[in-house]
């Protein structure tokens, strides 16, 4: 029997806001808690994929550009990509504290709302080889929103599930979302080939070069549609706004004094604001002109990513008032406890190296493997031509992020059973030893004048870095629900999400640097020290015989 009380309380589940939540109740999360939980998993799991494609687009979509004739450098494409990836993890910073103060359901809805305007402003920029610089900029700019999404979606669905379950249920809604890198970089060029969008995409743009894709070779002069590129994420927003109002919760115990939808709304409409306002100032100071000043070009690329960080919760600060400045008051008190900085690390070693090499690896592919490396011995200067072996960055790139995002469940559920540290200590090796050896390989194909004899030792080794990493992105992730409670719990996941991102800016500027200095085995070399000191780092937290937390 089901007493009055208990009738009232599953009663009140029934609507949007959730008054009662225990997960860890065996008895309530078998009655109703694991119907809900899962329910908002698998929207969740969608938007996020929405996303992660809107967000990491442009690493496919800039390739594309270069073959379809926009008159910009290769500099310049490898801006765009990272434009969208310093936005992306800078959104992460205010998203990480947006569950609290306004709700799993509006939080989650509104952010995958917002994709929209990405995607439609892409899918007009892209009609016209014509289209400025400056408008490509903006756009990646605004993507950033699928980046934040990830903060704010790990951080709900975190909130959703037991203990137990948390691997688990966080390794499928990272793993399946992350598969939006993968879908971006295999529905991008196919939707290219054929005018889906009709009158609304225009007229289609001749290819000035060849392109290889998963469905064929397509030769210069054909027209195309790479407008579709941001047109064809409409298909999958608008359905998904449908079902996410109707089918999403907030949950009280949560979320307790959030108001109402509208005022929800407004808060993350203002932080997300000034959010995109810092990363416009640090890009600002960041990209040479005529884009921007260019006084942090060069190595001052390293300041961007903590400025920005600091200048965005000074003014997220600044901006609150009242219940709203007291709710991130206690948030931010996740600052001063050492397991945040540690996790922050760890995860950039992960969650970073996933995002930014899928980043960096579509460009990478084409300048290391499109042209024939020839050195003049009289002159001393190499000679670059176009390598008509080339291997194609459309038909391979996507394989890395698809088996890191399909591994990363597995690292989850291994996390459950094994303890997160020790998982996420044997990826470190694996990555330090994947990154010194690609390092290696990239410096042999740049110095020769058959590049596409390394081809598919560069791509196995990648896969191998992939994987490693995505495995580690759900051991990470296992090892921050043990260590942290309830209360700093999301606000932790979102953050060290957060900082993760910004590989997504890193990696391209990195890589891109190198590749025009002639050595892009310096990129990788610098990475494979960093996962050594960081191997170290989770050591001497949680595996040593003293540990602070044992093997979380």
């Amino acid at each position: 029997m089901i007493s009055s009380n208990e009738a009232t309380r599953m009663t009140r589940q029934s609507g949007v806001d959730i008054e009662h939540w225990d997960p860890e109740n065996e008895t309530f999360w078998k009655r109703e808690g694991s119907r809900i939980a899962n329910r908002n998993l698998w929207i969740s799991i969608p938007s996020l994929l929405c996303g992660f494609a809107v967000w990491l687009m442009w690493g496919i979509i800039t390739v594309q550009m270069a073959n379809a004739g926009f008159p910009f450098s290769p500099e310049e494409l490898f801006s765009i990509a990272a434009i969208s990836g310093l936005a992306g993890a800078t959104l992460r910073i205010p998203a990480s504290f947006f569950i609290r103060i306004c709700g799993g359901r509006n939080t989650v809805w509104l952010t995958t709302a917002l994709l929209m305007i990405p995607a439609a402003g892409t899918g007009f920029a892209l009609q016209s080889t014509a289209t400025p610089l400056w408008v490509f900029q903006l756009l990646a700019l605004l993507s950033g929103i699928g980046g934040g999404n990830f903060a704010c979606s790990m951080s709900n669905i975190s909130t959703f599930f037991p203990k137990s379950k948390q691997g688990t249920a966080l390794g499928l809604n990272a793993g399946l979302g992350n598969f939006g890198v993968t879908t971006s970089q295999l529905l991008i060029p196919a939707v290219m080939t054929v005018g889906v969008f009709g009158l609304i995409a225009g007229d289609p743009i001749p290819l000035v070069r060849d392109s290889a894709t998963l469905i064929g070779r397509i030769e210069a002069g054909t027209p195309t549609w790479v407008q579709n590129a941001g047109f064809v994420w409409l298909a999958l927003l608008v359905p998904l706004a449908v079902i996410g109002w109707f089918g999403l919760n907030n949950l009280k115990t949560v979320s307790p004094n959030i108001g109402s939808t509208a005022t929800a709304f407004g808060r993350i409409l203002l932080f997300y604001g000034v959010a995109l306002v810092v990363s416009a100032i640090g890009l600002y100071l960041y990209l040479p002109a005529p884009t921007g000043l260019g006084i942090l070009s060069g190595n001052g690329m390293w300041l961007v990513p903590p400025l920005v960080i600091v200048g965005t919760l000074f003014a997220m600060k600044a901006v609150a008032t009242g219940e709203m400045k007291t709710n991130l008051n206690k948030q931010f008190a996740i600052f001063s406890n050492k397991h945040t900085w540690s996790m922050t690390a760890l995860y950039v070693v992960t969650f970073g190296s996933f995002i930014g090499f899928s980043m960096a690896l579509p460009l990478s592919i084409t300048v290391i493997f499109g042209d024939q490396h020839i050195f003049d011995p009289v002159t001393e200067t190499w000679t670059h031509i176009k390598n008509p072996n080339a291997p194609s960055a459309l038909m391979y790139a996507w394989i890395g992020p698809f088996v890191g995002a399909l591994i990363r469940p597995l690292g989850g559920w291994m996390s459950d059973k094994l303890g997160g540290s020790i998982v996420t200590q044997w990826i470190s090796i694996v990555l330090v030893v994947a990154s010194a050896v690609t390092g290696y390989v990239m410096h042999l194909a740049y110095q020769s004048a058959t590049p596409e004899q390394y081809f598919f030792v560069f791509m196995a080794l990648f896969i191998v870095l992939f994987a490693a990493s995505g495995i580690g992105n759900g051991s990470t992730f296992r090892t921050v629900g043990y260590v942290f409670d309830q209360n700093q719990r999301g606000p932790v996941l979102g953050w060290t999400s957060a900082v993760g991102g910004y590989g997504s800016f890193i990696a391209p500027v990195v890589i891109g640097a190198q590749i025009r200095a002639g050595t892009p085995e310096y990129a990788m070399y610098g990475f494979a020290a960093f996962y050594a000191v960081c191997l170290i780092l989770n050591w001497w937290f949680y595996l040593r015989k003293h540990a602070y937390i044992k093997n979380p």
